[in-house]
């Protein structure tokens, strides 16, 4: 089958073998993939993976195990990218997210979205409902960690600390992922500012109720909030990041990067932060937000491109600056 693996450089492959489905697993042809900042730091050597990329998906399921057959077969799904093991404590107690055997769609010891098909456990699955159409379904996992940030803010106004302005949040980075943080958070009414470098992107959270402003505008005295999400994955991100978190607020984390950086941590000492490092979240909450409209992710997608053109894909997604890259596989 047709298949991008990574490698120096990643490339297709037309002869890929296709993924033996194992009981409990739901084999997946896939109709539409995306491109993440996550795979283009793999293809620089993260993680050292050298499977098929990709972890953004909607696909539809062609085989299952028999008793799974009347809820899965034929449905259209998306995939929590974590397959644990399913019996320690983690996954029975929590999400199953920081199962230490787990494998990671794309990522970590399991080929990954950008193919034909692929196989995922039947509990990583969530049904995609017929009003969600295949090119907003496949933003479900990055909408899902963007929407992870919520939980924070939930934290923050528990914490016996508290916070005054537990309601809203500076975001760092408008690129595809800021920008993404950014509708979610405006979607569950939180006050957001948006900070980046480019205006025509910051326009684009302007829609979507947030405020914006370019770094070069950003006044420390004004602008600092008790929630803080750095979202540049930039060393110099980082820095401001710390600078614009209050005094016990809440900075959150948001990208991996592929090599070491160089950051001055004495405010989060003196400040008394809280540094917390977000990555996955619950793929229902963001099919929910999706279904009810509250998240419209159309303007993100800066390009489509068919599976035989996947290399050009990944380069379009390397290109500075660039939005979401979907990949239509089904085509």
């Amino acid at each position: 089958m047709l298949a991008l693996l990574n490698g120096t450089p990643p490339r297709l492959v037309v002869d890929h073998p296709r993924p033996h489905r194992a009981p409990g697993e739901a084999r997946i042809r896939v109709r539409v993939a995306g491109i993440c900042d996550t795979d283009l730091q793999l293809a620089r050597g993260y993680m050292g993976f050298r499977g098929v990329l990709g972890h953004e998906l909607v696909g539809e399921v062609v085989e299952v195990d028999d008793h799974d057959r009347a809820r899965w077969l034929g449905r259209r799904v998306v995939a929590d990218i974590n397959a644990g093991c399913g019996a320690c404590a983690d996954c029975r107690e929590r999400d199953g997210h920081h199962c230490a055997s787990r494998s990671v769609l794309g990522i970590l010891g399991r080929d990954g979205a950008l193919a034909e098909e692929l196989v995922m456990p039947t509990r990583c699955l969530v049904a995609v409902p017929d009003g969600v159409d295949d090119a907003h379904a496949v933003f479900a996992e990055p909408l899902a960690a963007a929407l992870h940030v919520l939980d924070e803010l939930q934290e923050l106004a528990r914490a016996p600390r508290g916070a005054a302005d537990a309601h809203r949040a500076v975001v760092l980075g408008d690129d595809k992922l800021g920008l993404l943080i950014a509708h979610a958070l405006r979607s569950a009414a939180i006050e957001v500012l948006l900070v980046g470098h480019h205006e025509a992107k910051l326009a684009l959270a302007a829609v979507a109720g947030a405020r914006t402003k370019l770094e070069r505008d950003v006044e420390l005295a004004t602008d600092a909030s008790s929630l803080v999400v750095e979202a540049t994955g930039s060393a110099a991100g980082l820095a401001l990041a710390l600078s614009l978190t209050r005094p016990r607020g809440t900075l959150v984390l948001k990208t991996t990067v592929a090599g070491p950086s160089s950051v001055d941590l004495s405010p989060v000492v003196v400040n008394e932060l809280r540094v917390v490092g977000s990555r996955c979240g619950d793929l229902r909450r963001a099919i929910g937000a999706l279904a009810r409209r509250a998240v419209d992710p159309s303007t993100l997608i800066a390009a489509r491109y068919p599976l035989v053109r996947a290399e050009e894909a990944l380069a379009h997604a390397a290109t500075k600056g660039a939005l979401k890259v979907l990949v239509d596989v089904a085509s």
